[in-house]
């Protein structure tokens, strides 16, 4: 069902659109090299068979899975003959480019520059991190976007009545129901909703009612709901940076949405419970100091009882989490303290807040003049603890937030005094 030619071609308006960039370059059949980045079933290898169709030039498909150095060089040498011979132009389609490393991205850079080949790469992987900057700086970036499910219902749809490539000789009668779960359940993905539709097919063809495909049909051969997740790609980091800024913005229902998509996308539950430890640390901090203890626990819960009773301990977590006081004071603290270690003096420790453990130590004056905080009122003393430069410096100031609306107190109490 992949489509022949532009004009059928569903999907990404945004470049294809009138006035759009990528169509203005087809029609001046100029057509810069590539990089197409978008998640699975969204055109781009569609795309760029149609974008060398459309400039009357030469396709080779290459697959950075299964090919290497070697390959690359038999490739560029044809290409450079087509080019001698005939004044063509090779379009060089490589799929999965991120999967190539420096090395092998690099032997592409000259062939680009010469204009030996045009360089189309496709990726589901963040470009800036998986794409060598020389190669990236050559290359035009065209991100392509998930399909929505009135575009996965057109291609769904073409493929039950197409004669020639889909169903159309079946006659398949699809309830309206499934139709729904058919394009909700790809996820965008126009690969995943043939693929569920093709084995719907095959699954009615062995019920009572061959040419009738049900939501119970449907429903048996989805399984269970592909949704769109790469433990080690940029949607990994794309939802736990949800999760986050949830938690942060205080929204339990939004961070319980997150927590459960990353959970049935497979996420490693014990890399959230670290995630979770370190935010109750970062975004709490003192305004809540049993946040952090509850995190911990919630991760060794999870540790003891594992999927899926353990997952309702992340749960409880993330509630209190979300709904917990906020503040970040202890982080920026301890941000300012780490500034000043790499960028002032390594002082000596003051001689009065050394411990004199022998006669010697005593006798150079360690410990002299120390006074012991709990002979005093409130066990608190004015004394300097910090080295001589830094003297007076306040790097935590907690928030009125929670408990630490109490500290700020007790803290501004003890400074007016010093």
């Amino acid at each position: 069902m992949r489509p022949g030619t532009l004009e059928v071609f569903v999907g990404q308006a945004h470049l294809l659109g009138e006035g759009k960039v990528l169509r203005v370059a087809l029609e001046q059949g100029d057509v810069p090299s590539l990089i197409l980045w978008g998640p699975p079933g969204t055109g781009k290898t569609s795309l760029a068979i149609l974008i060398a169709a459309q400039v009357k030039t030469g396709f080779v498909p290459f697959s950075a899975v299964t090919s290497g150095i070697k390959e690359i060089k038999e490739v560029i040498a044809e290409a450079d003959r087509q080019l001698r011979g005939t004044g063509w132009r090779t379009i060089l389609f490589v799929d999965e480019i991120h999967r190539f490393n420096k090395a092998q991205q690099d032997a592409f850079l000259p062939h680009v520059e010469r204009g030996t080949i045009t360089l189309i790469g496709a990726t589901t992987e963040n470009p800036s991190f998986e794409v060598i900057a020389p190669l990236l700086s050559r290359s035009k970036v065209l991100v392509l976007h998930p399909l929505s499910e009135a575009e996965i219902r057109l291609i769904v749809d073409r493929a039950i009545k197409d004669i020639d490539r889909g169903l159309g000789k079946r006659q398949l009668r699809v309830e309206e129901d499934a139709m729904v779960a058919i394009t909700r359940w790809a996820n965008g993905d126009a690969r995943a909703a043939l693929n569920l539709l093709d084995l719907s097919a095959q699954m009615a063809a062995r019920s009572a009612e061959r040419d009738r495909i049900s939501l119970a049909i449907v429903q048996e051969a989805a399984q269970r709901r592909s949704l769109l997740y790469d433990k080690a790609g940029d949607e990994h980091f794309n939802l736990i940076s949800a999760l986050h800024k949830s938690l942060r913005g205080s929204d339990p229902d939004a961070a319980l949405y997150w927590l459960a998509r990353m959970l049935a996308s497979g996420e490693y539950p014990l890399y959230i419970a670290r995630r979770l430890i370190r935010f109750a640390s970062e975004d709490i901090g003192n305004a809540d100091p049993q946040a952090l203890p509850l995190a911990v626990a919630a991760k060794e819960a999870y540790h003891f009882l594992g999927t899926p009773e353990g997952e309702l301990a992340l749960a409880q977590c993330v509630t209190y989490l979300a709904t917990a006081p906020k503040s970040n004071a202890v982080y920026v603290a301890f941000g300012e303290a780490q500034a000043d270690v790499a960028s002032a003096p390594a002082e000596p420790v003051p001689l009065h807040i050394r411990n004199a453990p022998t006669p010697l130590m005593k006798g150079l004056g360690y410990g002299e003049g120390y006074k012991y905080a709990h002979d005093y009122e409130d066990a608190s003393v004015e004394q300097d603890y910090l080295p001589e430069s830094l003297r007076g410096r306040a790097y935590y100031r907690p928030t009125d937030r929670g408990l630490e609306a109490e500290i700020a107190k007790r803290l501004a109490a003890w400074r007016r005094r010093a």
